[in-house]
């Protein structure tokens, strides 16, 4: 089973680093801008790299805010002492990863009280899986629970476990394909002792890195979590919880089961973007934060038609959220505001590509070289922040040559991820799942890795 872990000198290197780049940067273009405007020019130039330094420094300063949540041995034995139940919603997932995902929860240092699993009329024949998962459950001393319902949907597979589980203090949500790290259950209670916490997020890393799709997935959604997600728990504002790994207090969920089965959107039910739901409720009754020390390992797409479909279902999920978050968040919020500043972002984001690559290439051809080495430079300044975690099945030279790819990255973003995002967007009444139909990835794939202990 892989493991991860945040590695302190990765972490102290690239504060200093970022610190140290950061100045140069604000002196360097600050000066610039003030001699301009001293001489009379008047130039755009300065004021862009001005608003991507800011915008950088900002999110570096608030998401290396971000605490890791400790307890003490009194507080750790209040916590095994609480009941935890995990729910595993399983639709048409590879046999072997979904043993893989089962076999993670019982390998805990803080184990579940109960695994509960519920195929949601699923095509694959999971015989032999169950069966091996009910034998090592009651070897590890957890209750197993499998139940099989037909095909509605992950929302009413969690409603399910819910229902049959009322005393239950806290819920842990997975995806199938999940593979938690042997102390992602110990570490992810943790911040649970604040009673203000009702939900938290842990860090969910790709595990089938076998192509360039999935190296660029995986820096790229390491790099949301540690910069993006890590500053919206500073403040207790996270907006969404991965699937893979979320945990939620007991009464939350049970409060708010009804409207959670059952939400539409201008008249159509919404099965799609459970995670950002449930952290929605956990916002409205008090904080939703990320644990960095609380890691899990997940399947991501490795064909484009799949990474496309499930995109679309991110974002349009995205856009139903942002109408949610600000009808029912109150304003005094971080979230609030979080969330408005997020799709402020989205909109000077483009108009930043459209000086960068449509207004100068046609006025000032001569500068478009300078323009583009700006969002690479904020992607390399974000990039740093994976160096912060040390990965079993990553090597350094491994990270590094995934950090030297933030260009492809950025460049991925800006041209093929902001138009699916915007088709999204004009798109968000289409509310199908869009995957799972059939099993599209499946575990155990040669994969460009080799194992380290860490």
């Amino acid at each position: 089973m892989p493991e991860a872990r945040v590695a302190l000198k990765g972490t102290v290197i690239t504060t200093a680093l970022l610190i140290a780049a950061l100045l140069f940067w604000v002196v360097r273009h600050v000066v610039g801008l003030l001699a301009q405007t001293a001489k009379g020019e008047v130039s755009h130039l300065p004021y862009v790299w001005l608003y991507a330094f800011a915008f950088l420094f900002v999110e570096m300063l608030f998401c290396f805010t971000e605490r890791t949540c400790t307890t003490t041995p009194q507080q750790d034995k209040q916590l095994a002492a609480a009941r935890l139940v995990v729910n595993v919603p399983a639709f048409n997932e590879d046999p072997e990863a979904l043993w893989q995902c089962l076999e993670s929860m019982l390998r805990q240092t803080r184990p579940p009280d109960c695994v509960f699993v519920v195929d949601d009329g699923s095509k694959v024949d999971y015989t032999d899986i169950r069966a091996r998962f009910y034998e090592a459950a009651e070897a590890a001393g957890v209750e197993a629970r499998w139940e099989r319902q037909p095909n509605a949907g992950k929302r009413h597979a969690q409603g399910r476990t819910i229902a049959a589980t009322p005393d239950a203090d806290f819920y842990l949500t997975v995806d199938s394909d999940a593979v938690l790290d042997p102390h992602a259950i110990e570490e992810g209670l943790k911040p649970f002792i604040n009673p203000r916490v009702q939900s938290v997020a842990g860090v969910v890393l790709v595990s089938n890195r076998v192509n360039l799709l999935t190296k660029l997935t995986n820096i790229w959604f390491t790099v949301g979590q540690l910069v993006d997600r890590s500053m919206m728990s500073s403040v207790g504002g996270v907006l969404v919880n991965s699937g893979a790994l979320a945990f939620y207090r007991g009464d939350l969920l049970r409060e708010n089961l009804d409207g959670y089965l059952n939400e539409t959107f201008f008249g159509r039910r919404i099965e799609t973007s459970d995670d950002s739901m449930l952290t929605i409720y956990a916002l409205l009754k008090g904080k939703a934060i990320q644990q960095p020390t609380s890691f899990s390992f997940t399947l991501m797409p490795e064909r484009y038609s799949h990474h496309r479909r499930q995109y679309l279902r991110w974002m349009r999920g995205a856009t139903i959220r942002a109408f949610w978050r600000f009808r029912y968040l109150p304003v005094h919020k971080p979230a609030y505001w979080l969330n408005l500043l997020g799709w402020l972002q989205v909109v000077l984001s483009t108009c930043t590509f459209l000086i960068l690559f449509v207004y100068t290439p046609v006025v000032r051809p001569a500068v478009v070289p300078f323009f583009v080495i700006i969002p690479l430079l904020v992607g390399y300044g974000q990039g740093l922040r994976t160096f912060t975690i040390k990965r079993s099945d990553m090597r350094f030279r491994q990270q590094l040559y995934e950090w030297l790819l933030m260009p492809v990255v950025i460049f991925y973003s800006f041209f093929v991820l902001r138009a699916l995002r915007f088709y999204a967007i004009f798109t968000c009444l289409q509310t199908g799942w869009g995957t799972r139909q059939t099993v599209e990835v499946t575990a155990n794939k040669k994969e460009e890795k080799e194992n380290v202990c860490v």
